[in-house]
């Protein structure tokens, strides 16, 4: 494969691209970031890698003046949060569907759905999953609730439920509602359940279009495909999908429960076709009869990567983030809560 790199009038083949990108890595005071779900070619090319809140970690350790965080929009909202002194560009401002979903007039609007159900806003602790973009993580943080991310949800709500007030939980309604049938809870969600009063966890309506893409029905093709076969989902599938899973985790999780399995025991995954791709090459199975690749982490190229580490050594960045402080002070608190924990 050759690119064309618009603007500079060159031609590079894929390897020839991998070494200029190596190149400007080596003269530039920057680090490349890459998480679990971006193209192979790019995921490569990453210095720290993993799932959102380790890059963010990960990242708050480093001392590069740039980060070039190859992911979606809230992943590089985090690393400005946490870390606002470094300067953080993404190569594509791809944004996530499921942060999507949600903005601060929505997440205003999940809150007064429960006060109209009786619950005062007082009596109400939200907590927001990570896959969600600053200004609703503000909007949490001023509330007094916190972060979570698909490994920690369960921890997390445990904590929230100590102070005894219902939990708003934005915007992954699967996530929630796995959590709850976990914990023996009951939820609910807003526009679905008339009876918002009476569930513990109430979850705003989103979702991760990727993670929809598994049924019940793919689990007992494999079952019947397969006799023993092991099934891991991720807690963004839908719950009669994870109802009927053998492991159910984040992503960090599933790579672990994976990594472990006896090599000759066939597995079929719940989760993003390009992390599966990379988890073993033998006995594993995408859970889906068509690719499940989610199309905004797939926007990122090794072009794009190119053309930011260049415009870096040129003194004109591209696509950099920028929160406004007000958002970013409320984020963190939302995001340090998270994180004394």
């Amino acid at each position: 494969m050759r690119f064309i790199v618009q603007g500079l009038c060159l031609n590079y083949t894929t390897e020839e691209l991998k070494e200029k990108i190596n190149d400007l890595k080596k003269r530039l005071d920057v680090t490349v970031v890459a998480h679990f779900y971006q193209r192979d070619e790019v995921f490569e090319m990453g210095d720290i890698t993993g799932d959102s809140l380790e890059l963010a970690k990960k990242t708050m350790a480093d001392d590069a003046e740039y980060v070039v965080f190859c992911g979606v929009a809230f992943m590089g909202q985090s690393v400005k949060v946490l870390s606002p002194e470094k300067r953080v560009l993404m190569p594509k401002l791809a944004c996530c569907a499921m942060a999507r979903m949600i903005d601060s007039m929505y997440y205003d609007d999940a809150v007064k759905a429960m006060e109209e159900q009786g619950i005062a806003k007082e009596n109400i602790l939200p907590i927001t999953y990570i896959n969600s973009n600053a200004d609703v993580k503000a909007k949490v943080g001023k509330m007094g609730g916190m972060v979570c991310t698909s490994s920690n949800a369960k921890m997390i709500i445990e904590k929230a439920l100590e102070e005894g007030k219902k939990i708003l939980f934005v915007p992954d309604r699967c996530l929630g509602q796995n959590i709850a049938h976990m914990m023996g809870l009951k939820s609910a969600v807003i526009g679905e359940d008339e009876d918002l009063a009476s569930a513990d966890i109430i979850c705003y309506n989103g979702f991760c279009s990727v993670h929809q893409l598994f049924s019940v029905d793919d689990v007992a093709f494999y079952r019947k495909k397969y006799p023993g076969i092991k099934i891991a989902v991720h807690p963004e599938c839908d719950p009669s999908v994870c109802a009927v899973a053998d492991f159910v985790g984040s992503t960090s999780q599933l790579i672990k429960y994976i990594a472990d399995l006896d090599p000759e025991q066939k597995v079929a995954v719940g989760t993003e076709f390009n992390l599966v791709n990379r988890l073993r090459k033998k006995n594993t199975y995408v859970l889906s009869s068509t690719k499940p690749e989610c199309p905004t982490m797939n926007e990122t190229t090794l072009e794009d990567l190119y053309l930011t580490l260049k415009s870096i050594e040129d003194g004109e960045p591209i696509n950099e983030i920028f929160i406004d402080e007000e958002t970013r002070k409320w984020a963190k608190v939302a995001l340090d809560r998270m994180l004394a924990l």
